[in-house]
């Protein structure tokens, strides 16, 4: 089960706010990059984000509410009814992150990645994984709102117009810029990706900064995190069952159950610890920690996951959500085809050299999603 390079680097800065916290005026200036760092990472995705390709993928739209469903709905439905292991297994700190958990959306990249070891709807998995994350931008502070009140440390009405100024506005710029900075963005995708982690990294080192100045920390034992991770797992677990025998009970195929299990089962570290950074303030060190162990956990079950799921015999089949599994013995949703094949509705196809979908998800890594 592999270990996220990424995460181990995320602990590497938890560690050195441990050691060197930021304070004064380099405090000052540590939240300041924060702030412009946050702006700049949701511009890159407006400007990634290609509005044909969504439009494209609203053909699928079943498969798509479904994901938001898991996401948005039964994910803090679970949330909330954590609730009662306050305090037994989680203090009144720990449980709020782990409900800012539940309403985080889903991850891009990682949910791609696995969906094309799995042999899965690839497609379906890009789309989802994006129709979750632009839909965050303007649910999860919602949810946040409406489910978390005051309790976050801070949060209040100016945080959703902090979110709306420093989340919000710098995508939509970034969306409509993107017909001249687009080709840029394509040709430096790679650089720009290490923009991407670097601007989370100091987002981490910020929080956890003002968390040790503050002395929050001495607030979590050992035990507690042990809880915590219990609660993680099982939440995990639950997620996992539901998105797959859920995606079975409203007859999708292999192709797209693969893709909702894995869009519809994570939450994206990459959106959620800028978040978090808005929402909660110097209390945002105790609220990301869940999500951080959360991620990890994801990453290293999926894996464990997608290549099972890849040796099943079924596996042999066309990725495109049809499949032997197929209940009513139609031939798939009208969705997209996965790894090798076509992508685009039924009828009006468009042909994708084989493997070339696969070798394009698989490249995305499984890092911050």
């Amino acid at each position: 089960m592999p270990i996220d390079p990424y995460i181990l680097l995320l602990l590497g800065t938890v560690g050195l706010a441990a050691l060197l916290p930021a304070s004064g005026t380099g405090a000052d200036v540590a939240s300041g990059a924060s702030t412009a760092a946050i702006a700049f990472l949701f511009f890159l995705y407006g400007a990634r984000l290609s509005t044909r390709e969504a439009v494209e993928g609203v053909k699928h739209w079943r498969l798509h509410t479904t994901v938001l469903v898991c996401t948005f709905v039964v994910f803090p439905l679970l949330g909330l009814a954590a609730r009662g292991l306050v305090p037994v297994f989680l203090t009144h700190d720990l449980y709020t992150g782990l409900l800012f958990l539940t309403l985080v959306p889903s991850t891009i990249q990682s949910s791609i990645a696995f969906t094309s070891i799995a042999r899965g709807n690839v497609p379906a998995a890009i789309c989802a994984g994006s129709f979750s994350s632009l839909a965050g931008i303007v649910i999860t502070p919602l949810l946040a709102a409406a489910l978390l009140g005051n309790s976050g440390g801070g949060f209040s009405a100016d945080s959703l117009v902090k979110i709306v100024l420093q989340l919000l506005v710098p995508f939509v710029a970034g969306q409509l810029l993107r017909p001249w900075i687009g080709a840029f963005i394509t040709r430096h995708k790679k650089v720009l990706g290490y923009v991407d982690r670097g601007s989370i990294l100091l987002v981490v080192y910020t929080a956890f900064s003002e968390g040790m100045v503050q002395g929050i920390w001495h607030q979590v034992s050992a035990g507690r995190l042990a809880g915590l991770l219990v609660v993680e797992a099982v939440l995990l677990a639950v997620m996992l069952v539901l998105t797959w025998y859920g995606g079975k009970a409203l007859h999708f195929g292999r192709g797209d159950r693969i893709a909702i299990q894995f869009a519809g089962s994570k939450k994206s570290l990459a959106s959620g610890l800028p978040m978090a950074s808005v929402l909660f303030g110097a209390h945002a060190s105790l609220a990301v920690l869940p999500l951080m162990l959360f991620h990890q956990m994801q990453l290293m079950v999926c894996a464990v996951i997608a290549k099972r799921r890849a040796r099943d015999p079924e596996a042999s089949g066309p990725a495109d959500g049809t499949g032997p599994d197929r209940p009513d013995g139609t031939t798939g949703t009208g969705g997209t085809r996965g790894v090798g094949g076509t992508t685009g509705s039924a009828g009006n196809a468009r042909r994708v050299p084989p493997g070339a979908a696969s070798r394009s998800a698989v490249g995305t890594g499984t890092r911050s999603g």
